[in-house]
């Protein structure tokens, strides 16, 4: 009995295998824009990605992976001088040190449906070499997807500013999370 039940079980899966598809993101219609926060206000801007993949069950989001190029990464508040010295002070040691680590990647280790078109997915954010648990949502609609995740920094070695790290800030203290926003095509 229990060799027919191995028999069956074998069987099925062979004759129905699992339609994993993976999906390629089209880097240049999609967009990370991020968003930083200090006690005296905010800056944001964008990031490119260097390549990115959805894979799908049937029409189901079940993994993905991404990889940034934090040498992109560039303020779109600011201009001239000004927007020039944060764009360096951003790619700076200070801060993301794109000269030694000029990608960031995310993997998903989980993906929970929570609706048609909505997921709760579980990854493995990797900057400046280090990798921290993160746990974002994401809507998948025809052939675009949009999340939004906060980061806290500090779990990166991404230390300037941070009351985290230092005392007496005061007014020029940065917050430690920032946010993330994707629209992502493929």
């Amino acid at each position: 009995m229990k060799l027919l039940t191995t028999a069956i079980i074998a069987l099925t899966v062979l004759t129905n295998p699992i339609k994993k598809e993976k999906k390629m993101i089209k880097v240049d219609e999609s967009k990370v824009e991020w968003k930083g926060y200090k006690v005296a206000g905010s800056h944001e801007g964008t990031i490119n990605l260097t390549s990115g993949v959805l894979e799908f069950n049937d029409e189901t989001l079940v993994g993905g992976e991404f990889k940034v190029d934090m040498t992109t990464i560039s303020a779109t508040d600011l201009e001239g001088d000004y927007k020039d010295k944060l764009d360096g002070h951003l790619k700076s040691d200070d801060f993301f040190g794109v000269e030694s680590y000029p990608e960031a990647t995310i993997t998903f280790t989980k993906v929970t449906p929570k609706g048609k078109t909505s997921y709760t997915v579980e990854g493995d954010l990797t900057i400046k070499g280090k990798s921290n648990p993160v746990t974002f949502d994401m809507s998948v609609y025809g052939s675009k997807a949009t999340a939004s995740l906060k980061v806290d920094r500090s779990k990166y070695d991404v230390r300037y500013g941070s009351k985290s790290f230092f005392d007496n800030l005061k007014d020029k203290a940065i917050y430690d999370e920032f946010d993330l926003n994707v629209d992502l095509q493929f």
